[in-house]
């Protein structure tokens, strides 16, 4: 057994042994709603529209109470010793998430927030571990591939190796407001190495600080988020929140892929990622929002320099780059988003060039029957370089989980880069002034991808869920490049077993 597979089986095994209790009772937060937004009408149930079925039971977000409410059924308050809520009694609401845990940001279901301070749907399920401790409310979730990847042709490779994150939020009432602590840690820079895995056409960051990664995917850090959360409630169906990270996200882009249910079981990292979200780990991140039901208007400043290859240690923070976002929820069923961002030199090897990062992207989720999800996102980047030129990425992924054990997913992506010709080439100035060839078209290389899976889930608990899956994609690139990856479309495909904290009971 080669090391790697070895440091494979371990990673899995310890994940399993220390998260997943042992027949013990899995704790729900259960606290009433903090004093800061008690007034607030409780989210509707998952799968549930505000206009469906009789009168509604509250105002809808964004909206102001009508009538007067009678006032709510009192509740003793959280204490240390409050006993353990087991997870069997939740049903749905172990997979789709709609507990009791308040928000970190604003009046409204936790289930609407996802990396960093962006929004999903609020209809996304929250699949995580949760309980009560005096006033602290506290959520686990986590995520463990266990992978073999197999990239063909010329420029392909194989290997075993392990991607996964654990992250945890602690959240309580602190004078009028709602403080939130959030950490999530990752085994990567052991489980796949400072050379990442081989994923064809991917480009971003380095290994060893002298060369580019090029159809490679680069692991995350082991801090990927240490985030403290404060928000106000301003006004009634609104608040103001400040969030600081280090490492942390800012307000640019979609939510990071790990956190988009639309591409959470599906094993690849997104080529379009270095277009759209990135910057979710960023060293030195702060951020100011405002949220007026279903608006948010938020600003960062933070660092704009990517981690470099050093991936277990503590980079130093600076605010030399800026952000704004906007976005919009009309429906618990879509979320939108629009952002700017400039980021002073964010690659480690091109120290004089700046980056304007401009996004925008649509999410729709649809509760299915039986704990099914379907949900969809569509989004584009674009980065222009000062100097250099401006490419553009276009994705579309979607996931859909049915019949309590079932996942399917998809992705389909086209992009311009220039960083695949100047490494086929030998060139090192592709992120400076444009490149042209002999015939001054600009070397660039628009190349585009297709990829499915499925995973099956075969142990399903109150508090886990393990399955196992493949994934099959096709890569395609421009006939410049045909000569040196062996064809104009390559293969690639991966078989997997994925364990996921959080469940649903049988």
């Amino acid at each position: 057994m080669g090391p790697e597979l070895r440091i494979w089986l371990l990673s899995m095994a310890a994940l399993a042994a220390t998260c997943a209790p042992a027949g013990a009772a899995v704790a729900a937060a259960a606290a009433p709603a903090p004093a800061a937004y008690a007034d607030q009408a409780p989210p509707p149930e998952h799968g549930a529209h505000p206009q469906s079925g009789g009168a509604p039971a509250g105002p809808a977000a964004g909206e102001s109470a009508q009538t007067p409410q009678p006032p709510p059924t009192p509740q003793p308050p959280p204490t240390s010793e409050m006993p353990e809520m087991e997870m069997a009694g939740m049903g749905e609401h172990a997979m789709h998430g709609h507990h009791a845990m308040p928000a970190l940001l604003g009046p409204y279901a936790m289930t609407r927030e996802a990396s960093g301070t962006s929004w999903q749907p609020e209809s996304s399920p929250h699949e995580a571990l949760f309980t009560q401790r005096g006033p602290w409310a506290l959520m686990l979730h986590g995520q463990a591939f266990a992978l073999f990847d197999e990239q063909e042709r010329d420029r392909g490779g194989s290997k075993w190796f392990s991607e996964n994150h654990l992250m945890g939020v602690a959240a309580r009432q602190l004078g009028p407001g709602r403080l939130g602590l959030r950490a999530m840690l990752s085994l990567e820079p052991w489980t796949i190495g400072r050379n990442g895995y081989p994923l064809l056409l991917q480009t971003g960051e380095t290994a060893n600080g002298r060369t580019e990664l090029v159809d490679r995917q680069h692991p995350h850090d082991l801090f990927d988020e240490l985030a403290v959360i404060y928000s106000l409630p301003f006004p009634r169906d609104g608040s103001l929140f400040l969030y600081l990270g280090l490492p942390g996200e800012p307000a640019l882009g979609p939510p990071t892929y790990l956190h988009r249910f639309s591409a959470l079981d599906n094993p690849e990292t997104p080529l379009g990622h270095h277009w759209l979200d990135s910057t979710h780990i960023t060293w030195g991140v702060t951020t100011l929002g405002w949220i007026l039901g279903g608006l948010k208007v938020e600003g960062s400043a933070f660092r704009g320099r990517e981690p470099d290859q050093h991936r277990a240690d503590v980079e130093s923070p600076s605010l030399d780059s800026y952000s704004f976002r906007i976005s919009y929820q009309p429906d618990p069923g879509l979320a939108v988003q629009g952002s700017f961002g400039h980021l002073k030199s964010p690659e480690q090897l091109a120290p004089n060039v700046d980056v304007s990062r401009s996004t925008v992207s649509v999410t729709y989720n649809v509760p299915l029957a039986e704990n099914g999800n379907l949900q969809s996102t569509l989004a584009w980047g674009r980065n222009q370089r000062r100097p250099g030129r401006t490419t553009n990425a276009y994705l579309f992924e979607g996931t859909a989980a049915f019949l309590t054990r079932h996942t399917v997913f998809y992705r389909v992506e086209e992009l311009e880069n220039d960083e695949l010709v100047a490494d086929v080439l030998g060139l090192s100035a592709a992120k400076g002034p444009a490149l042209h060839d002999e015939r001054g078209s600009p070397l660039v290389a628009v190349v585009s991808k297709l990829a499915g899976g499925y995973v099956y889930d075969f142990l399903v608990g109150q508090s886990y869920r393990t399955g196992a899956g493949f994934d099959v994609s096709l890569s395609h690139v421009p006939r410049r490049l045909e000569s040196s990856y062996g064809g104009d479309w390559i293969p690639g495909w991966m078989l997997f077993l994925r364990f996921r904290l959080g469940g649903t009971s049988m």
